[in-house]
């Protein structure tokens, strides 16, 4: 039975090394949805066992208040991946990243270790959530039987350096190169219910082109971004959190539809739109997502 919530507020995912002390302490005071501890490319390869260490005492001493924590391991095609499964799980992580996902056996390979290393430190089956990282043109056409390999898979992110490494291509800063990729993770993450995540903007000068990449992921259908930097973090929760303007039309959509439906009226008009009952469900998100944002006062 799965016990975690796969549909919370995921709007920024933070990269953090766990080998750097510094960074582990207290990334909660940036107010990230979510933290990804690195065990994979941040690690140097003779330095996984230090890593672990790092991580599980981390995991285990430090309050994060209300941060969700994320564990993308190595790969497997590595050596160390069934040990980072060990220690994120005793160490009390709340969910696992697999990079390279290509396939739902991959989903399925991990998913048996998850399980093994839950009974094993004694946590309640399906506690720990499974998130795949999509970094192939492999991973892209099979990305939909990705997103339904498994119930304890709550999303699916884009890593946009391989991916374009594999299209051989490169990052422009303009998206141009991500596009098709982009929306046919989005696409299958709405089919199979999940999440999905964008991959990381790495010139932090520039904030206006990171202003304008988030602009460009949220209108896609994204439910948020990776990021590798605390001052990404304000810019990305501004522009997925719903306006006040947003809120009051969401509130008045799900009023008259209600009101509109018990009386047989199928069509109206709320502040010059005409609005039928297909645009409730949206109404009602934009609602939900305010409420998890924490900017919602109204009743409904």
């Amino acid at each position: 039975m799965i016990q975690a919530d796969k549909m919370r507020l995921r709007r920024t995912m933070m990269f953090l090394n766990v080998q750097k002390p510094g960074l582990l302490k207290d990334p909660y005071i940036y107010r990230p949805d979510s933290l990804i501890l690195d065990l994979e490319d941040a690690v140097a390869e003779s330095q996984k066992d230090v890593a672990r260490f790092s991580l599980f005492h981390a995991l285990r001493t430090i309050d994060y208040r209300g941060c969700e924590r994320i564990v993308r391991i190595n790969g497997l095609d590595t050596p160390y991946w069934k040990e980072d499964i060990r220690c994120a799980v005793a160490g009390g992580c709340d969910g696992i990243r697999i990079p390279k996902t290509e396939c739902a056996q991959d989903i399925h390979i991990v998913e048996r270790e998850v399980k093994k290393a839950e009974e094993e430190f004694g946590r309640p089956e399906g506690n720990v959530l499974l998130m795949a990282a999509i970094e192939s043109a492999k991973g892209v056409m099979r990305a939909l039987e990705i997103c339904e390999a498994s119930e304890r898979l709550f999303g699916v992110a884009l890593s946009g350096g391989d991916y374009t490494k594999d299209l051989q291509t490169h990052i422009t800063g303009t998206g141009i190169e991500l596009m098709g990729a982009r929306q046919n993770l989005v696409i299958a993450a709405r089919a199979a219910k999940v999440q999905c995540f964008d991959t990381v903007y790495t010139d932090l000068e520039n904030m206006e082109g990171f202003r304008q990449d988030v602009m460009n992921i949220h209108l896609m259908g994204f439910d948020g971004k990776s990021i590798i930097n605390p001052r990404q973090i304000s810019m990305v929760h501004e522009i997925f959190t719903p306006s006040q303007k947003d809120i009051l039309f969401a509130e008045k959509v799900v009023r008259e539809i209600e009101d509109k439906k018990s009386r047989g009226i199928g069509v109206f008009v709320v502040d010059g739109k005409m609005i039928d009952i297909a645009f409730y469900d949206g109404a009602k998100r934009t609602i939900a997502l305010a409420k998890a944002s924490g900017v919602y006062k109204g009743e409904l």
